[in-house]
């Protein structure tokens, strides 16, 4: 998940070294703990009682009997392996660490002599490799190379990379020009694109990286052969090539993959049409088709983009797999761009699309993230398609990476949180920097710098924080620029010590939708700082959410509950309570009259809590836009 930029020639800033990132008493580092304790283990249970890791031995001929599951079935136990050897990175742990070995052990067992792996495609279905793009055998080997990387840079052995290495070399050989004597071809899920960049970036080998550049430039021109299933060639965004596209179409995480393969792809070679399509794209996304929660993908039907506005709330999709791979896109573009709306969208996404995915005890995950419900939505421990699942888990593991990077002269804060993170700056000088704050919950920031010498700290302003946010350093006011949207840069000669202290104010807001997203036309949405908020039925006893209506004047409450949620900060307020009125009892439809209907019937007490965690009590019904009038 967190890729290494650190060489690549086209990238403005570098992530720091996992290893050397910690997250402490906050926010994160319960649902760190919880990941590791609880997620991971009952995850690698999952895979053993669902057949996943037998289908490893069965293609190794360790076990009879055919190939349990969907035909991607492996891609889940490379993910499980990638979020386990994230983790170790951070938090060694014997009981882990066994089980990773074994994983590797099957899988070691499984590839073919020619480097090939795929359980699905053994035996009675050998002949059958490579006939068919829209089942996912690139995609796979995708997710075993980036499991490889990461297994790499956690534990330094080269076993799970051997593995990778062997099977990339395969594809390589088998895939490419006409020209070259080799098939040109694109598999139907994108992945293989950024997992081949980050294998090159590890082994140094350059065929990687240019098989990547070719399945980016040889999308969009009909080598599928034919539509996946019954959709069209957008689906999985082969309608036209990818320099050319200005919409992002089809299906999300096939969408999201692809732009951060093609992100990857422009770090290493500069090629500006790559850069230029990816700006496009981004702004069509973020301005016209994404929820206010940054989840993405608002039809079921394909697991879709919509078109322009097209974002219904009880029927969103957002697919906690599209949150994360925008995750992976939103990284990619910071790191080339060092510009902080990426890092204030991946925070938007981070705790408001991808968290709602997994319960508060690690162990129930949605698929799909709506943002209104009548109750009977609710997390699941395991999915025949459990593609969600791993993807959290992996995102969680490597979750420290986030917070932080470095440039030449600067060291770059992203996201906040208790703990510290270490960095080399000019000359190799090692820089300790330390976090205290209660964020999200409080937007005091204190950082402590401990290491010496002239850089400049970069400090994230989110866009979210328009109420005047400041910055002291060692007590006295900072006379730079600090808006809203931008990085506040600290330079001066640093001194163990140094202590800089930053205030972002964060009053709840009231949220509008464009008038064009017409199911949200009247009504908001409530923020306070970066978390999105929702009435849930079990803090609103007895109230449909659909008659309540928050007055554009109705003052709301802040309070933070230690012991509800995990400890939130919840909203409160006095809502009216706006019923059909009369004459509509066995009704759907009359005759349209100029009587006022739907006048206020009664006031109520009104409590919100993040739309992070709802459902994780009594079922009920949720709802994240109220009516304002």
């Amino acid at each position: 998940m967190v890729v290494d930029t650190s060489r690549s020639p086209h990238a403005r800033l570098r992530p720091l070294p996992l290893v050397g990132v910690r997250l402490s008493d906050g926010f994160w580092e319960p649902r760190r703990r919880i990941n590791r304790e609880e997620t991971l283990p009952s995850q690698y249970r999952h895979l053993e009682e669902t057949g996943r890791l037998d289908n490893f031995r069965k293609a190794a001929g360790k076990m009879e009997g055919r190939f349990e599951g969907i035909y991607f079935n492996d891609s889940d136990v490379y993910k499980w392996l990638e979020a386990a050897a994230w983790s170790l990175a951070t938090d060694p742990d014997h009981d882990l660490e066994k089980m990773v070995d074994a994983a590797i052990a099957e899988i070691e067992d499984a590839q073919e002599p020619d480097g090939y792996l795929n359980t699905y495609f053994t035996f009675e279905r050998a002949n059958e490799r490579w006939t068919d793009f829209d089942l996912h055998e690139m995609y796979c080997a995708g997710h075993l190379f980036q499991a490889a990387v990461a297994h790499f840079h956690a534990t330094g052995s080269g076993r799970l990379l051997d593995v990778a290495v062997r099977f990339a070399d395969h594809i390589c050989d088998t895939f490419g020009p006409e020209e070259d004597g080799k098939r040109p071809a694109v598999d139907g899920h994108e992945e293989i694109e950024m997992a081949l960049v980050e294998l090159f970036r590890v082994t140094g080998n350059r065929r990687y990286l240019e098989q990547a550049g070719f399945f980016v430039d040889a999308r969009g021109r009909g080598l599928l052969g034919r539509p996946y299933g019954r959709h069209d060639p957008s689906y999985s965004q082969d309608h036209e090539p990818l320099r050319d596209q200005d919409r992002v179409v089809g299906h999300a995480v096939r969408a999201l993959y692809l732009y951060s393969g093609a992100a990857d792809v422009y770090a290493e070679t500069g090629e500006g049409d790559l850069l230029k399509a990816l700006d496009r794209l981004w702004g069509n996304m973020t301005t016209r088709r994404m929820y206010v929660s940054g989840g993405l993908g608002s039809r079921h039907e394909g697991e879709a983009f919509g078109g322009d506005f097209e974002l219904p709330n009880a029927r969103a999709y957002t697919e906690t797999c599209a949150a994360i791979a925008s995750v992976m896109w939103n990284w990619r573009m910071l790191m080339l761009r060092g510009d902080a709306r990426y890092a204030d969208l991946i925070e938007r996404t981070l705790y408001n699309a991808v968290l709602p995915g997994v319960s508060l005890d690690g162990g129930h995950y949605f698929y799909e993230n709506p943002l209104e419900d009548d109750g009977t939505h609710r997390r699941q421990p395991w999915f025949g398609c459990a593609c969600c699942p791993p993807n959290v888990a992996r995102l969680l593991a490597s979750i420290p990476g986030y917070f932080y990077s470095a440039s030449d002269d600067a060291l770059w804060v992203h996201l906040y949180a208790a703990g510290s993170a270490e960095a080399k700056m000019g000359a190799g000088r090692a820089v300790r920097l330390s976090q205290r704050t209660n964020y999200p919950w409080d937007g005091s920031v204190g950082l402590r710098v401990d290491g010496e010498g002239e850089f400049a700290l970069m400090l994230r302003i989110p866009s979210w924080c328009e109420d005047g946010a400041s910055v002291e350093v060692n007590g006295e006011p900072f006379a730079g620029q600090v808006s809203p949207g931008s990085y506040a840069e600290i330079g001066r000669v640093w001194r163990p010590g140094d202590t800089v202290r930053l205030r972002l104010p964060t009053p709840v807001r009231r949220v509008e939708a464009h008038p064009h997203v017409a199911e949200n036309a009247g009504r908001v949405a409530l923020m306070r700082g970066p978390i999105l908020y929702c009435v849930e039925g079990a803090d609103n006893p007895g109230l449909d959410p659909r008659d309540l209506v928050l007055p554009e004047d109705a003052p709301l409450s802040e309070e933070y509950r230690p012991g509800l949620l995990g400890g939130a900060v919840v909203l409160t307020g006095e809502a009216k309570i706006s019923s059909p009125g009369e004459g509509w009892e066995g009704r759907l439809y009359r005759p349209a009259t100029a009587r006022p209907d739907g006048r206020p019937t009664g006031t109520a007490k009104l409590t919100a809590v993040p739309y992070h965690a709802w459902a994780n009590r009594e079922a009920g019904p949720m709802r994240v836009w109220l009516r304002a009038r």
